[in-house]
């Protein structure tokens, strides 16, 4: 995965150009409802969102290519860019919230379950963390060779995980749900626009 997304960020720059996901107003807006001060971004790219949380917040970003590491550091300043895989990266730091963009359904099952857990190893007691994730609504469903319940193969050793509303309550069981609900997001890759149906769930760690 670390070649995969080094030679794309090489290669395609700011892939999904410069404006943030209308997900991240939310999120800010929870994270301050919250007190938060410090704002962890696993899979944080080449700076695309964390640039406005770090308007508000001190943040960190988790990113295992380098390529991207290279354009954040120019795009977003404020930042402090960690080059590290979102499920091997341990930190003593705890935070206050948790922004996961679009990330979680690149995962089998078994590392969906490693992603989260990694998170809520660095997050606070009463810290809230707000994900993002492909629906089983968008037109992509279905797409490729079917390798679990829900996830696809769409590329060689690149899968794609679909989210019913009950399939997403399973993975955050253990933690206090907030609040769900689903966003169409349009993206600009490439100079071609393409929407996405995706779910987002907001979570508290109860302790």
């Amino acid at each position: 995965m670390r070649d995969y997304w080094n030679k794309r960020f090489a290669e395609e720059g700011m892939i999904w150009g410069c404006e943030p996901s209308q997900t991240v107003t939310q999120a800010i807006d929870l994270f301050k409802k919250n007190n938060a001060h410090n704002i962890l971004v696993p899979g944080a790219g080449y700076g695309r969102n964390t640039k406005m949380f770090s308007s508000y917040f001190e943040v960190d970003g988790i990113e295992i290519s380098s390529s991207a590491i290279n354009l954040a550091k120019e795009w977003d300043l404020k930042t402090n860019f960690i080059q590290e895989s979102v499920l091997e990266f341990r930190i003593s730091k705890r935070y206050d919230g948790i922004y996961c963009y679009d990330l979680l359904h690149l995962f089998l099952l078994e590392d969906r379950k490693k992603l989260i857990q990694n998170c809520v190893m660095h997050l606070k007691e009463q810290g809230v963390m707000y994900f993002t994730c492909f629906s089983d609504r968008d037109f992509n469903n279905g797409v490729g060779r079917n390798v679990e319940e829900g996830t696809y193969e769409y590329k060689k050793g690149k899968y794609a995980h679909f989210f019913t509303e009950e399939n997403l309550i399973e993975h955050f069981n253990d933690l206090n749900i907030l609040e769900m609900g689903s966003i169409r997001e349009c993206l600009t890759h490439t100079e071609k626009q393409q929407e996405y149906e995706l779910r987002y769930v907001v979570v508290q760690n109860i302790g």
